[in-house]
């Protein structure tokens, strides 16, 4: 009896995956709990376990195929062997053999043989033809001597044809085709999803860093002797972000059909870029960790994020996001949502410019901050509050650190 290999289930807001490889064919051996298939969502990429042994019976759906959970993807004979290979190499086709070129005697042009009955002293067939298989041209008549042209006088001397102008040619590597993967596909859409569906605004602030970078100068090295880690910039907005949620609730809140949801508990998000696209882990209860302990797991999900090992439970849950476009450089930019999340706070480059000081012009280091929100949720006057409270708290980190 065929047993069924199904789309297991994707984790919370994910409806849907897209088949990204088959690793078994029809009529391999399977394990039971080997990998047969991989499975792309807009979070990560899940291997599908073959849920018997047996013998892979068929593929009910193919590769780039849209699937749900639950889905049927294929069949496995329980408990019967694979097909034997057929040990014996296929016969190979006799190779037609070429048949000889025609003497250039054979099969003139039109062209040609009127040459040769106006100019018997030329024959053809000692000449090395240009043609396909070594025919004879007008041209190698031609060339071959003062060949009449028809009237029993030599046939006047051809004008030598201009040189022909060369074809333009296209640049190479001008262009690339490469097929989308199911991961890209699934991100543009549900981006895409977000844009049309949340009412998205985006607020904007800058944050003087001056305090947090002397912190972590003169804390640095005590910090990764005793954790083994280093002090980031990462654990301060994680820690500012969920002080501001608490505050304004809103934020952390999300729409399911006619109700608004607002959660008490605070998954931040992470942003990570991979090889492979945008890829967010979860910080879970992060208003309940410590500094070193955020930085450690941040840490960890960039470096399974990059080999693909991080998990669907590590990937869904969040109840806020940050993404850091700093890293790349950027300065500034207005970040989309997160879906079902309501808001979403970019960081951005770090970068020294003057600000006034107490009525004098100092050189900062200053970030911009940008949270963009579902306005359907965040009032403008609840979106700033928080980006302004997030602001406080990164200019006062002693602050941050103590819980105050």
């Amino acid at each position: 009896m065929a047993s069924k290999i199904l789309v297991p289930s994707l984790g919370e807001s994910v409806t849907e995956g897209i088949v990204a490889a088959w690793l078994k064919q029809p009529g391999e051996a399977v394990a039971v709990d080997e990998v047969v298939m991989e499975l792309e969502t807009d979070k990560v990429t899940i291997e599908v376990l073959a849920p018997e042994a047996g013998t892979l019976a068929s593929h009910e759906v193919g590769e780039g195929d849209t699937v749900e959970p639950g889905a049927v993807l294929g069949l496995i004979d329980a408990g019967a062997a694979a097909a034997p290979a057929d040990s014996a190499p296929a016969a190979e086709a006799p190779k037609s053999e070429e048949a000889p070129a025609a003497p250039a005697s054979e099969a003139l042009s039109p062209a040609v043989e009127k040459l040769a009955a106006e100019n018997p002293q030329i024959d053809p067939a000692s000449l090395d033809g240009s043609g396909k298989d070594g025919r004879v041209t007008k041209g190698d008549m031609l060339a071959a001597g003062a060949v009449t042209g028809g009237t029993g006088s030599p046939a006047p001397a051809a004008a030598p044809a201009p040189a022909p102008k060369p074809a333009p040619q296209a640049t190479e590597g001008a262009e690339k085709r490469v097929r989308m993967t199911g991961l890209r596909k699934t991100i543009a859409r549900r981006l895409k999803e977000a844009q049309n569906t949340a009412a998205i605004l985006t607020t904007y602030n800058e944050a003087d860093m001056s305090a947090i970078k002397a912190l972590r100068a003169t804390h640095q090295d005590a910090f990764v002797k005793k954790h083994g880690t280093k002090l980031g910039f990462m654990s301060f907005f994680v820690a500012a972000c969920c002080q501001a949620l608490k505050d304004i609730p809103a934020v952390n809140a999300e729409i399911e059909g006619d109700e608004l949801i607002y959660k008490n508990y605070y998954n931040i998000g992470v942003a990570v870029g991979t090889p492979t696209g945008l890829v967010v882990p979860v910080i879970r209860d992060a208003d309940r960790m410590g500094f070193a302990e955020i930085e450690n797991t941040i840490s960890d999900f960039g470096v399974r994020a990059r080999d693909g090992k991080l998990s669907m439970d590590e990937m869904t849950g969040g109840t806020f996001t940050i993404s850091n476009g700093g890293v790349y450089g950027s300065l500034m930019s207005a970040p989309i949502l997160n879906p079902p999340q309501s808001g979403i706070l970019g960081m951005h480059k770090i970068q020294d410019r003057p600000v006034a000081v107490n009525g004098q012009v100092e050189i900062r280091p200053m970030m911009y901050l940008a949270l963009s929100y579902d306005h359907r949720i965040i009032d403008g006057k609840e979106a700033v509050t928080f980006l302004v409270k997030v602001k406080d708290a990164l200019e006062n980190p002693e602050r941050l650190m103590l819980g105050i």
